[in-house]
């Protein structure tokens, strides 16, 4: 996959802060629709929850599992272990962010907000939702790009380019999902907009702090693929498959799941 000379020379942590500006744009762009459309047939938005799942499980494995075990078989360690330590760890670290961040899933009633009880508005129990979903994928891109200092093939700076654009299609909908139910509640379009795109801003965050991470403790790297592998799998298990299934378009879901997986999975070994 060719890469512009200026970016390759760019510092990891810069080329990191970069994809998670873009990755945050293209979940701007999805909440822009709510300037021209009021709402989204049910049958669409879950097609694109299903297909965004499928995506993140691909991604989770060629992009960052992969990787890691590729690299843990040169330490001193089983090459299972960092995969399997890292990758337990970034589950238990999205359900512990699931337990203490008040949130509240795309299509439910507000009083079926989850974690500790709160007086957020349902805006913001929305925003905190989908920020769930970003952390994890901001942390992803962070630790490809200073995964790239390595030199590995599987960690090259390609393959995290394609995981940023990868992670960044997949976020169109969910600038979409957090403006569009807020606009069919009769909330101002900009302001749609802007919660729509807030859910997004802690990935070039997140993207920063991952690179930066790995960068200066290259030896966590493996840790760090895993981890966030594990939390990209916690975040499609726990909610984009159940909320794609919600409304009864169980085959629809799937299908699309299974086709952003065979997107992903097609990009990564045809080009990364």
């Amino acid at each position: 996959m060719p890469i512009p000379s200026v970016f390759e020379e760019l510092p990891p942590v810069l080329q990191a802060l970069i994809a998670g500006l873009f990755t945050w744009g293209l979940t701007a762009l999805g909440a822009s629709l709510v300037f021209f459309l009021r709402e989204v047939p049910r049958k669409l938005f879950d097609a694109l929850l299903g297909f965004s799942g499928g995506v993140m499980l691909a991604a989770s494995y060629w992009s960052l599992l992969a990787p890691a075990i590729e690299i843990s078989a040169h330490g001193s360690l089983p090459k299972w272990i960092p995969p399997a330590v890292g990758f337990a760890l970034g589950g238990f670290f999205l359900w512990m962010l699931d337990c203490v961040l008040p949130h509240l899933h795309i299509g439910l009633p507000i009083e079926q907000a989850e974690g500790p009880p709160t007086t957020w508005h349902r805006a913001i129990l929305l925003v905190s939702a989908i920020t769930l979903h970003n952390i994890p994928e901001g942390l992803a891109v962070g630790v490809s790009f200073g995964g790239a200092v390595a030199g590995l093939t599987s960690t090259g700076l390609a393959s995290a380019v394609l995981l940023a654009v990868g992670i960044g299609i997949q976020n169109f909908p969910e600038g979409m999902a957090v403006a569009m139910p807020l606009r069919g509640e009769g909330v101002s379009r900009w302001k749609c907009f802007w919660y729509g795109q807030l859910s997004a801003v802690v990935e070039p965050v997140a993207a920063v702090v991952g690179a930066a991470a790995v960068v200066f403790a290259a030896p966590m790297l493996p840790y760090a693929l895993s981890f966030a592998a594990g939390a990209m799998v916690y975040v499609v298990v726990e909610e984009l498959i159940p909320e794609s299934q919600s409304a009864g378009n169980v085959n629809l879901s799937t299908l699309s799941l299974m086709g952003g997986f065979l997107v992903m999975m097609s990009l990564d070994v045809a080009l990364g």
